[in-house]
This record gives structure tokens, sequence and C-alpha cells, in this order.
């Protein structure tokens, strides 16, 4: 199963949170809190998208972090490359030339290759401000891991 860390997945989200409320700073403790998530953690984060200059800290009494760039000009492959390194489906798309000992017979390596490139061109293409784009209209889900499961709604038996 090709999945996101559950840290890079909080970091998407926090940072969209932060995109829909770009007008100020945003501390750690009010992200957790919207979040739903331990403050070590949303601390972690924001350390970790600081240090890739994704964020930037502001320190004082209206301190906190703020995006580093516009949203339109962060990419979700960007966060996932800050917070997880570079974006492979297999050790074959990032390793260089003989790494790996089946290389000269392997016959999946160079569609395995174009597979890579285009899951990496993709994420490239979407944009913080896409994330965000419901958040910017207000309809942010202000607990967006909910600790207990939604309900589904009944289903009408077809007329």
């Amino acid at each position: 199963m090709i999945r996101l860390s559950r840290l890079t997945d909080y970091g998407i989200v926090l940072m969209s949170y932060m995109a829909a409320h770009r007008e100020r700073a945003i501390n750690a403790a009010e992200l957790a809190a919207v979040a739903q998530l331990p403050l070590p953690t949303v601390g972690k984060l924001l350390r970790l998208l600081a240090r890739e200059e994704l964020l930037v800290s502001q320190r004082g009494v209206k301190g906190g972090y703020a995006l580093a760039h516009a949203p339109e000009k962060i990419s979700i492959a960007g966060i996932i490359r800050a917070l997880e390194g570079p974006i492979a489906l297999t050790a074959c798309t990032t390793a260089p030339s003989g790494d790996c000992e089946y290389e000269p017979q392997c016959p999946v390596r160079r569609p395995w290759q174009r597979i890579n490139r285009a899951v990496r061109e993709a994420l490239e293409q979407i944009t913080l401000a896409d994330m965000s784009g419901a958040a910017a209209l207000g309809r942010y889900a202000i607990n967006p891991f909910p600790r207990q499961p939604a309900t589904r709604p009944a289903r009408h038996p077809a007329a």
C-alpha cells in the first residue's frame, strides 16, 4: 500500500489551516487544539516545516508560525519532501544507478520511474491553496481528527 505517514498527513492539515488563516501567526497550542493533536506532535511538525523554510516563526506576544510563502507557491510535493524526504515509490526511482543488484536485468525499472515521475508531477501541481480552498470559504472542519468515528447517514431504499 502506498501511504503517507500520519505526521505528513497532519502536517498538510496544519498547513492548510494556516493557509486559511494567513492573516496572522498561529501558535502551536491553537493548532494542537484545532486539530486535536498532542502539542509535542504539533511542535515537532512546526519545527520541521520551519527548518525546511515552509514556515517562519515569529516571536513575541502575537508570535507563532506563519507560511513562508503564499499558499499558491507551496506544493503538496514540497510538504511531503520536507516531512518524508524524496518522493519515491520504489528504491530504484531515487537511488543512483548501480545501487540495486538486479538493475541490469530488471524489466520494470523504467516503468516504475515513469510512474514515480507521474505521481511526483501530480503532487507538484496541487498547491496548499488547492488543499485549503474549503478552509478559505469558511468550511474548515475544526476537528479534522474526531476521536469518535463518524456515523454514516441512514440509506434510504430506492423508490
